[in-house]
Protein backbone atom coordinates (compact mmCIF):
# COMPACT_ATOMS: atom_id res chain seq x y z
CA UNK A 1 0.00 0.00 0.00
CA UNK A 2 1.32 3.20 -1.11
CA UNK A 3 2.12 5.77 1.60
CA UNK A 4 3.44 9.72 2.28
CA UNK A 5 5.41 9.82 4.94
CA UNK A 6 6.71 13.19 7.01
CA UNK A 7 9.91 11.91 8.64
CA UNK A 8 10.90 14.91 9.64
CA UNK A 9 10.82 18.61 8.37
CA UNK A 10 10.92 18.96 5.06
CA UNK A 11 11.09 15.12 4.08
CA UNK A 12 8.39 14.31 2.86
CA UNK A 13 8.89 10.63 1.59
CA UNK A 14 7.11 7.71 -0.22
CA UNK A 15 6.78 4.80 1.20
CA UNK A 16 5.40 0.86 0.64
CA UNK A 17 3.78 -0.19 3.42
CA UNK A 18 1.89 -3.43 4.74
CA UNK A 19 -1.89 -3.33 3.67
CA UNK A 20 -4.44 -2.72 6.20
CA UNK A 21 -4.55 -6.13 9.12
CA UNK A 22 -7.77 -8.17 9.50
CA UNK A 23 -10.27 -5.64 10.59
CA UNK A 24 -11.49 -5.73 14.48
CA UNK A 25 -15.56 -6.45 15.39
CA UNK A 26 -16.35 -2.92 15.47
CA UNK A 27 -13.71 -1.44 12.81
CA UNK A 28 -14.24 0.02 9.06
CA UNK A 29 -11.62 -0.34 6.18
CA UNK A 30 -11.48 2.95 4.08
CA UNK A 31 -10.19 3.82 0.84
CA UNK A 32 -9.40 7.39 0.36
CA UNK A 33 -10.63 9.44 -2.29
CA UNK A 34 -9.86 13.29 -1.22
CA UNK A 35 -7.74 14.62 0.87
CA UNK A 36 -8.19 18.71 2.25
CA UNK A 37 -4.30 19.93 2.62
CA UNK A 38 -4.65 21.88 6.23
CA UNK A 39 -2.65 24.73 7.69
CA UNK A 40 -1.72 22.08 10.33
CA UNK A 41 -0.02 19.34 7.14
CA UNK A 42 2.07 23.23 5.62
CA UNK A 43 3.03 23.91 9.29
CA UNK A 44 4.50 20.48 10.21
CA UNK A 45 6.74 20.02 7.31
CA UNK A 46 7.90 23.49 7.89
CA UNK A 47 8.48 22.24 11.53
CA UNK A 48 6.14 24.97 13.41
CA UNK A 49 3.30 22.29 14.12
CA UNK A 50 2.22 22.42 18.20
CA UNK A 51 1.58 18.62 19.94
CA UNK A 52 3.54 16.75 16.56
CA UNK A 53 6.07 14.48 16.64
CA UNK A 54 7.48 12.65 13.58
CA UNK A 55 7.71 10.55 11.79
CA UNK A 56 4.19 11.01 10.81
CA UNK A 57 1.20 10.05 8.49
CA UNK A 58 -0.03 13.49 7.55
CA UNK A 59 -4.06 14.35 6.42
CA UNK A 60 -6.86 14.30 8.29
CA UNK A 61 -9.88 16.31 6.10
CA UNK A 62 -10.95 13.11 4.60
CA UNK A 63 -13.15 12.06 1.94
CA UNK A 64 -13.06 8.58 2.10
CA UNK A 65 -15.07 5.02 0.43
CA UNK A 66 -16.22 2.43 2.75
CA UNK A 67 -14.56 -0.97 1.53
CA UNK A 68 -15.64 -3.28 4.30
CA UNK A 69 -16.37 -3.39 8.32
CA UNK A 70 -16.58 -5.84 11.10
CA UNK A 71 -19.31 -7.63 12.05
CA UNK A 72 -20.60 -5.82 14.59
CA UNK A 73 -20.99 -2.91 12.00
CA UNK A 74 -24.56 -2.90 10.67
CA UNK A 75 -24.98 1.11 9.76
CA UNK A 76 -22.62 1.15 6.84
CA UNK A 77 -22.67 0.07 3.37
CA UNK A 78 -19.57 -0.47 1.13
CA UNK A 79 -19.32 1.67 -1.44
CA UNK A 80 -20.81 4.77 1.34
CA UNK A 81 -18.97 8.05 0.84
CA UNK A 82 -18.34 9.28 4.14
CA UNK A 83 -15.68 11.03 6.41
CA UNK A 84 -14.41 10.51 9.41
CA UNK A 85 -14.34 12.36 12.98
CA UNK A 86 -10.39 13.25 13.14
CA UNK A 87 -9.95 13.17 17.02
CA UNK A 88 -10.70 10.68 19.40
CA UNK A 89 -10.42 10.31 23.00
CA UNK A 90 -8.05 8.17 24.98
CA UNK A 91 -9.24 8.53 28.74
CA UNK A 92 -12.76 9.73 29.39
CA UNK A 93 -11.92 12.59 31.85
CA UNK A 94 -14.09 15.39 32.69
CA UNK A 95 -13.88 17.00 29.72
CA UNK A 96 -15.54 13.89 27.81
CA UNK A 97 -17.79 13.17 30.82
CA UNK A 98 -19.19 17.01 30.13
CA UNK A 99 -19.50 16.93 26.47
CA UNK A 100 -16.07 19.01 25.64
CA UNK A 101 -15.28 15.84 23.44
CA UNK A 102 -12.10 18.48 21.77
CA UNK A 103 -10.77 19.26 24.87
CA UNK A 104 -10.05 16.03 26.58
CA UNK A 105 -6.92 15.60 28.19
CA UNK A 106 -5.94 12.43 26.53
CA UNK A 107 -7.10 13.92 22.57
CA UNK A 108 -5.37 12.14 19.96
CA UNK A 109 -5.48 14.34 16.57
CA UNK A 110 -5.12 12.23 12.98
CA UNK A 111 -2.10 13.44 11.56
CA UNK A 112 -0.82 15.42 14.53
CA UNK A 113 -0.76 12.54 17.49
CA UNK A 114 -1.58 9.67 15.44
CA UNK A 115 -0.98 8.70 11.59
CA UNK A 116 -3.33 10.35 9.33
CA UNK A 117 -4.69 9.45 5.97
CA UNK A 118 -2.52 10.23 3.25
CA UNK A 119 -2.12 6.69 2.09
CA UNK A 120 -4.08 4.76 0.03
CA UNK A 121 -6.44 2.86 2.54
CA UNK A 122 -6.45 3.24 6.43
CA UNK A 123 -9.12 1.54 9.42
CA UNK A 124 -10.97 4.00 11.66
CA UNK A 125 -13.35 3.05 14.41
CA UNK A 126 -17.08 2.58 13.04
CA UNK A 127 -18.21 5.15 15.74
CA UNK A 128 -16.06 7.93 14.09
CA UNK A 129 -17.52 7.36 10.24
CA UNK A 130 -19.60 10.26 9.03
CA UNK A 131 -22.01 9.29 5.78
CA UNK A 132 -22.36 11.87 3.37
CA UNK A 133 -24.83 11.40 1.27
CA UNK A 134 -25.12 13.56 -1.81
CA UNK A 135 -22.01 14.96 -1.59
CA UNK A 136 -19.15 14.84 -4.28
CA UNK A 137 -15.24 14.36 -2.62
CA UNK A 138 -14.20 17.68 -2.76
CA UNK A 139 -17.22 18.96 -0.80
CA UNK A 140 -16.60 16.12 1.56
CA UNK A 141 -13.09 16.87 2.11
CA UNK A 142 -14.00 20.25 3.32
CA UNK A 143 -16.40 19.18 6.46
CA UNK A 144 -13.76 19.34 8.89
CA UNK A 145 -12.54 22.70 8.08
CA UNK A 146 -15.78 23.71 7.95
CA UNK A 147 -16.76 22.22 11.16
CA UNK A 148 -13.81 23.96 12.54
CA UNK A 149 -14.88 26.98 11.51
CA UNK A 150 -18.45 26.17 12.84
CA UNK A 151 -16.86 25.80 16.18
CA UNK A 152 -15.52 29.33 15.97
CA UNK A 153 -18.83 30.83 15.28
CA UNK A 154 -20.53 29.01 17.84
CA UNK A 155 -17.73 29.34 20.52
CA UNK A 156 -18.21 33.26 19.54
CA UNK A 157 -22.07 33.70 20.34
CA UNK A 158 -22.98 35.98 17.24
CA UNK A 159 -26.06 38.06 17.52
CA UNK A 160 -27.57 39.80 14.16
CA UNK A 161 -26.35 43.46 15.85
CA UNK A 162 -22.72 42.43 16.32
CA UNK A 163 -19.76 43.79 14.06
CA UNK A 164 -17.10 40.76 13.29
CA UNK A 165 -13.68 41.06 12.64
CA UNK A 166 -12.28 38.11 10.88
CA UNK A 167 -8.27 38.33 11.07
CA UNK A 168 -6.53 36.30 8.96
CA UNK A 169 -8.34 35.24 5.58
CA UNK A 170 -6.60 31.83 5.17
CA UNK A 171 -8.66 28.74 4.60
CA UNK A 172 -10.03 28.74 8.22
CA UNK A 173 -10.77 32.20 8.16
CA UNK A 174 -12.38 32.27 4.68
CA UNK A 175 -14.34 29.61 5.94
CA UNK A 176 -15.38 31.27 8.86
CA UNK A 177 -17.02 34.10 7.26
CA UNK A 178 -18.94 31.84 4.79
CA UNK A 179 -20.50 30.20 8.13
CA UNK A 180 -20.61 33.36 9.96
CA UNK A 181 -22.87 35.17 7.84
CA UNK A 182 -25.71 32.85 8.14
CA UNK A 183 -25.90 34.70 11.68
CA UNK A 184 -26.84 37.76 9.73
CA UNK A 185 -24.23 39.93 11.58
CA UNK A 186 -22.06 42.49 9.51
CA UNK A 187 -18.81 40.81 8.62
CA UNK A 188 -15.05 42.53 8.16
CA UNK A 189 -12.38 40.83 7.16
CA UNK A 190 -8.33 41.86 7.36
CA UNK A 191 -5.28 40.11 5.80
CA UNK A 192 -1.65 41.30 4.46
CA UNK A 193 -2.46 39.41 1.51
CA UNK A 194 -4.44 41.32 -0.82
CA UNK A 195 -5.17 38.68 -3.00
CA UNK A 196 -6.68 36.54 -0.28
CA UNK A 197 -9.09 39.53 0.38
CA UNK A 198 -10.06 40.09 -3.34
CA UNK A 199 -11.31 36.62 -3.04
CA UNK A 200 -13.32 37.16 0.13
CA UNK A 201 -14.56 39.95 -1.49
CA UNK A 202 -16.02 38.52 -4.30
CA UNK A 203 -17.16 35.51 -2.94
CA UNK A 204 -18.70 37.45 -0.33
CA UNK A 205 -19.62 40.89 -1.45
CA UNK A 206 -21.15 41.86 1.60
CA UNK A 207 -18.23 41.73 3.61
CA UNK A 208 -15.23 44.67 4.03
CA UNK A 209 -12.26 43.78 4.01
CA UNK A 210 -9.33 45.89 5.37
CA UNK A 211 -5.27 45.21 4.47
CA UNK A 212 -3.43 44.25 7.62
CA UNK A 213 -0.84 47.66 7.78
CA UNK A 214 0.72 50.07 10.87
CA UNK A 215 -2.91 51.94 10.58
CA UNK A 216 -5.07 49.07 10.76
CA UNK A 217 -6.87 50.27 14.34
CA UNK A 218 -7.23 53.64 12.57
CA UNK A 219 -8.70 52.31 9.13
CA UNK A 220 -11.00 50.08 10.94
CA UNK A 221 -12.62 53.03 13.03
CA UNK A 222 -13.14 54.86 9.54
CA UNK A 223 -15.10 52.18 8.41
CA UNK A 224 -17.33 51.92 11.23
CA UNK A 225 -17.91 55.83 11.61
CA UNK A 226 -15.53 55.63 15.21
CA UNK A 227 -17.19 52.29 16.63
CA UNK A 228 -15.22 49.02 17.05
CA UNK A 229 -15.77 45.17 16.12
CA UNK A 230 -17.67 43.81 18.68
CA UNK A 231 -16.39 40.78 18.17
CA UNK A 232 -12.69 39.08 16.63
CA UNK A 233 -11.88 36.11 15.32
CA UNK A 234 -8.31 35.56 15.37
CA UNK A 235 -7.40 32.84 12.15
CA UNK A 236 -3.75 34.04 11.95
CA UNK A 237 -1.96 31.94 14.63
CA UNK A 238 0.55 34.97 14.77
CA UNK A 239 1.34 36.74 18.17
CA UNK A 240 1.24 39.86 17.34
CA UNK A 241 -1.89 40.40 15.44
CA UNK A 242 -3.91 37.78 18.67
CA UNK A 243 -2.25 40.63 21.07
CA UNK A 244 -3.53 43.39 18.82
CA UNK A 245 -7.11 42.12 19.46
CA UNK A 246 -7.47 43.63 22.73
CA UNK A 247 -6.91 46.77 21.16
CA UNK A 248 -9.38 46.30 18.51
CA UNK A 249 -11.93 45.01 20.33
CA UNK A 250 -14.81 47.40 21.09
CA UNK A 251 -15.90 47.48 24.87
CA UNK A 252 -17.34 44.64 26.36
CA UNK A 253 -16.78 42.70 22.53
CA UNK A 254 -15.48 39.32 22.51
CA UNK A 255 -12.09 37.60 20.88
CA UNK A 256 -11.89 34.09 20.38
CA UNK A 257 -8.81 32.61 19.39
CA UNK A 258 -9.02 30.47 16.34
CA UNK A 259 -5.43 30.24 15.71
CA UNK A 260 -2.33 29.06 17.75
CA UNK A 261 1.32 29.17 18.34
CA UNK A 262 4.03 28.13 19.61
CA UNK A 263 4.44 30.76 22.26
CA UNK A 264 2.74 33.19 25.32
CA UNK A 265 0.28 35.95 24.51
CA UNK A 266 0.80 39.13 26.66
CA UNK A 267 -1.95 42.16 27.12
CA UNK A 268 -2.31 45.16 29.79
CA UNK A 269 -4.44 44.06 32.43
CA UNK A 270 -5.50 47.47 33.04
CA UNK A 271 -7.12 47.57 29.43
CA UNK A 272 -8.31 44.60 29.33
CA UNK A 273 -10.46 44.97 32.74
CA UNK A 274 -11.82 48.18 31.68
CA UNK A 275 -13.23 47.17 28.66
CA UNK A 276 -14.53 44.26 30.22
CA UNK A 277 -13.43 41.97 27.45
CA UNK A 278 -14.36 38.05 27.03
CA UNK A 279 -11.71 36.10 25.81
CA UNK A 280 -12.16 32.57 24.27
CA UNK A 281 -10.03 30.10 22.48
CA UNK A 282 -11.52 27.56 19.74
CA UNK A 283 -9.92 24.39 19.03
CA UNK A 284 -10.98 22.33 16.95
CA UNK A 285 -14.69 20.69 16.48
CA UNK A 286 -17.49 18.52 18.17
CA UNK A 287 -19.60 16.24 16.17
CA UNK A 288 -22.79 18.24 15.37
CA UNK A 289 -20.53 20.84 13.95
CA UNK A 290 -20.01 18.06 11.27
CA UNK A 291 -23.57 17.19 11.27
CA UNK A 292 -24.99 20.70 10.87
CA UNK A 293 -22.12 21.27 7.88
CA UNK A 294 -23.41 17.94 6.14
CA UNK A 295 -26.73 19.55 6.33
CA UNK A 296 -26.14 23.15 5.25
CA UNK A 297 -23.49 21.79 2.33
CA UNK A 298 -26.58 19.25 1.57
CA UNK A 299 -29.18 22.35 1.29
CA UNK A 300 -26.59 24.47 -0.66
CA UNK A 301 -27.24 27.02 2.31
CA UNK A 302 -23.21 28.13 2.15
CA UNK A 303 -20.67 28.70 -0.82
CA UNK A 304 -17.64 27.51 -0.78
CA UNK A 305 -17.46 27.56 -4.43
CA UNK A 306 -14.09 28.18 -5.48
CA UNK A 307 -12.28 28.15 -2.54
CA UNK A 308 -10.21 25.34 -4.00
CA UNK A 309 -7.30 26.27 -5.87
CA UNK A 310 -5.35 23.96 -6.11
CA UNK A 311 -5.31 19.87 -6.87
CA UNK A 312 -2.70 17.76 -6.38
CA UNK A 313 -2.14 14.07 -7.68
CA UNK A 314 -1.06 11.45 -4.61
CA UNK A 315 1.36 9.93 -7.14
CA UNK A 316 3.47 12.72 -7.44
CA UNK A 317 2.59 14.27 -3.88
CA UNK A 318 6.29 14.16 -3.08
CA UNK A 319 7.11 16.46 -6.06
CA UNK A 320 4.35 18.67 -6.04
CA UNK A 321 3.82 19.20 -2.18
CA UNK A 322 6.99 22.11 -1.83
CA UNK A 323 5.29 24.32 -3.86
CA UNK A 324 2.02 25.09 -2.28
CA UNK A 325 4.56 27.46 -0.89
CA UNK A 326 5.56 29.47 -3.52
CA UNK A 327 3.53 33.10 -3.15
CA UNK A 328 3.28 32.94 -6.66
CA UNK A 329 1.05 30.12 -7.22
CA UNK A 330 -1.79 31.93 -5.32
CA UNK A 331 -2.97 28.95 -3.19
CA UNK A 332 -5.89 29.55 -1.17
CA UNK A 333 -6.68 25.90 -0.23
CA UNK A 334 -5.01 22.40 -2.18
CA UNK A 335 -6.70 19.28 -2.11
CA UNK A 336 -4.65 15.70 -3.04
CA UNK A 337 -6.57 13.35 -5.28
CA UNK A 338 -6.89 9.72 -5.27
Amino acid sequence: MKTIVLNEPGDLMEKDAPDPARLGANEVLLKVRCLGICGTDLHAYKGRQPFFTYPRILGHEVAAEIVSFGQHVTHLRKGDMCTVLPYRNLIADQAVKSGKVNCGSGLHYMGVHEDGAMREYFIRNAEDIILCKDLDAEQIAMIEPLSIASHAIERACIKPSDIVLVAGAGPIGILTIAMGQLKGARFLATDLNQQRLAFVKEKYPATDIIVTNDHLLSNIRELLEGDLPTIIIDATGNRESMMNCFEYVAPGGTIVFLGLFTGNIEFSDPKFHAKETTLKSSRAAVPEDFRKVIRLLQGRTINIDGLITHRLQFDSLTDTFPQLYNPDKQVIKAVIEF
